[in-house]
């Protein structure tokens, strides 16, 4: 993460030196909104990993919790059932 601040403020630098040229300056520009949608797609993917990881953990552990009913002999119900009974009160 250090290198990549590292990368922007020298090539900010560069662009504060190249600033007569405008044919620089828009390369420069084009460089940098590439490098940061570049950026921003690495963050999306990661970040939509992650919630897929979470969504399979909270499967996983609702299927523990069900089986744990299951051997205790606790009926199981799922939300929208508990709901319709009235069981859950907010």
């Amino acid at each position: 993460m250090a290198s990549s601040v590292e990368d922007t403020s020298a090539a900010a630098d560069m662009a504060t030196a190249n600033m007569d040229n405008p044919e620089d300056l828009d390369v420069f520009v084009k460089e940098l909104m590439d490098n940061m949608q570049t950026r921003f797609n690495r963050l999306s993917d990661t970040i939509v990993g992650r919630i897929d990881d979470m969504g399979t953990k909270i499967d996983e552990l609702e299927k523990s919790v069900n089986d744990l009913m299951d051997q205790t002999g606790i009926e199981s119900t799922t939300p929208s059932e508990s709901v319709a009974k009235g069981a859950v009160k907010r």
